[in-house]
Formats: structure tokens, sequence, C-alpha cells
């Protein structure tokens, strides 16, 4: 089973710059694994670092393609449609959220039972998440060509609204990570861990990795 242990790092989370240039510097992590090779063999090169200061999540994605797609206006809009990275963490083994981001910063976090429907997060949770595209933020429509973009969030515990997360020091949680890309001209849907699935999908908490919070 993949594993990471989660760094505890010393820094201003309201700052995301410095946050960005601290993350730069931590051990990498790849999103490499095509789970479905004869459909979708697309694999964009994929990598994040993840850290921690106690109250919030800090990650960076680090992503090389060949297309781009920003189209999604909204949070909480499908913004897996465009050039979408992913983290998926289960703090009780009972529940998840999915957080999703698009190459621009458009969010969406939604809460579920294993199996079940999901329910999103209201504009305060999302306006708390910090998040700083190296694409900027205005919308794009379908380019191709080579892209090298980064995209770094500082989520805070209350984002995780349904979980009472009081600090993240010491947790043992199970998460996943994944690169995706529905609306894309070559869609892709790249994860963390494998994934034993006869087609496409993320929601498989059957299949995460574990996550240790220093």
């Amino acid at each position: 089973m993949n594993k990471i242990k989660i760094p505890k790092q010393s820094i201003d989370a309201s700052d995301i710059e410095a946050v960005a240039k601290q993350m730069a510097s931590l051990p990498i992590n790849k999103i490499e694994t095509i789970n479905w090779p004869d459909t979708y063999p697309s694999k964009p090169d994929v990598a994040f670092t993840i850290a921690h200061n106690s109250n919030n999540i800090l990650l960076q994605y680090r992503v090389k393609e060949n297309e781009i797609l920003a189209a999604v206006t909204a949070d909480n809009g499908e913004v897996w449609t465009d050039s979408c990275v992913e983290m998926f963490i289960s703090f009780d083994n009972k529940h998840y959220y999915n957080a999703e981001f698009t190459c621009i910063g458009k969010a969406l976090l939604g809460y579920r039972v294993f199996g079940g429907h999901a329910e999103h997060a209201h504009t305060e949770v999302m306006q708390s998440i910090l998040r700083l595209p190296s694409l900027g933020t205005a919308n794009r429509e379908k380019e191709i060509g080579s892209f090298d973009w980064t995209l770094t969030l500082v989520i805070p515990s209350s984002a995780f609204w349904k979980s009472n997360i009081t600090t993240f020091d010491g947790l043992k949680v199970k998460g996943n990570f994944f690169k995706c890309g529905d609306k894309l001209t070559v869609p892709h849907f790249v994860s963390w861990t494998t994934i034993d699935t006869p087609s496409p999908s993320f929601h498989q908490p059957q299949f995460f990795g574990e996550l240790y919070f220093e």
C-alpha cells in the first residue's frame, strides 16, 4: 500500500506565496498510475508535495501536459471536466472528502459516506481555501501545446467541516491523489495508488493509501 509521511512545517499559511516557495523544496510524490491503459493511456507528468503546519494542509501540484482547459467559472462546478488535480481524504474510514481543483484554482469540495452521494461545502468553506495557480485565474478554452504549471493550496482544518479536526498533528488517515481532464481532447485519469476497477472511477476508498501527519 502506498504511504506518505506528511512533514510538519513552521510557516505562516496566510502567505501563500511563501508557502509555494517552501513547498518547492519538499519531497516529491508522483501521480503516475495508469489504471485503464487500453482506453485511457495518456499520462501527463504530475507530482505533488504535501505538508502541514498543525492547522492547515499545505499542498502543491506540479503538472506538465500538452493540453489545458479551464472552462468552469464557479466553485463546486464540474471541475473534473477541466484540467484538474484532486485529493481525496478520509479521517474515519467511513466518510471521505473529495477536494478537486482546476488549473486556474476553481475548486470543488464534497463530503461522502463510502458509496453515497456528496454534500458540497458552503461558500464560506470554499472561500477559506487559499489557492495560487501559476496560470492565473482567468478562464481558458482548450489550448494545445507545452504547459508546465503549478497549483499551491492551503486547506484549513475547518474546511473539513464535518470532522471536527482541531489539529493535523499525529493523524493517521487514508487518501488518494489524482490528475484528470474529462473534456480534454484526449482525456486522462491518473492516480497515486492503483485502482482496480473495470472503468475510470476515483471514488474508490478501498484503494486509498496511508497518510501520516507528523
